[in-house]
């Protein structure tokens, strides 16, 4: 990168990035767990979990929903010495920060089925969907503001992708980088530099 240049991600992408690796190692592990029968037996575990589904799902949905406007409405367009990062390297280094907290998080939920079958397991799941509707929920608010949201990378990597060390997200237009709103995989990658 030249002097100045900074690189940026899609911030739909990094709230999307982990709800796969939670929605189907917590269906495996809800699963896995259904087979055990556990202290409280299948019916009361299953129970537990599918209110356990909908509350993190709620959770994972709306948690920070006025900090991701805050900075979407006082976002500020992307200059054009900027790099848009692909959407496969901001999903891969999304997972890779957050692997190991994933893979301790399914093995908990197979191991909690010993006590309570499949609730830990859909726990993971509806957070893994909550998270995911947070993301077309931010594509969404894109597809009605015509612009698609970018966060630096480096600010990223210390945290989420609304939290405290987030200074503000900058925009580029509708068809720039390679994720379309709500950050799903485009048909073709046009990722470059913003204009």
């Amino acid at each position: 990168m030249g002097r100045g240049a900074y690189a940026l991600a899609r911030v739909a992408v990094v709230v999307r990035a982990p709800a796969g690796w939670l929605w189907w190692p917590g269906v495996l592990a809800a699963g896995v767990g259904v087979l055990v029968p556990g202290l409280t037996g299948r019916r009361i575990g299953v129970l537990a979990g599918a209110a356990l589904f909908l509350i993190a799902a709620a959770v994972a949905f709306l948690v920070r929903r006025g900090r991701y406007l805050e900075l979407a409405r006082a976002a500020s367009r992307a200059g054009k010495s900027v790099f848009l990062q692909d959407r496969a390297v901001t999903v891969r280094a999304r997972r890779r920060a957050l692997r190991w907290w994933l893979l301790l998080a399914f093995l908990a939920a197979v191991g909690s089925s010993f006590a309570v079958p499949a609730a830990a397991g859909m726990l993971l799941a509806g957070v893994g969907a909550g998270l995911w509707a947070k993301a077309l929920w931010l594509g969404r608010w894109e597809q009605a503001n015509d612009v698609l949201l970018w966060v630096r990378t480096e600010w990223v990597a210390r945290g989420k992708p609304a939290g405290k060390g987030i200074g503000a997200y900058q925009t580029t237009g509708m068809v720039a980088g390679d994720a379309g709103p709500g950050g799903a995989r485009r048909g073709r990658a046009t990722a470059g530099a913003a204009r």
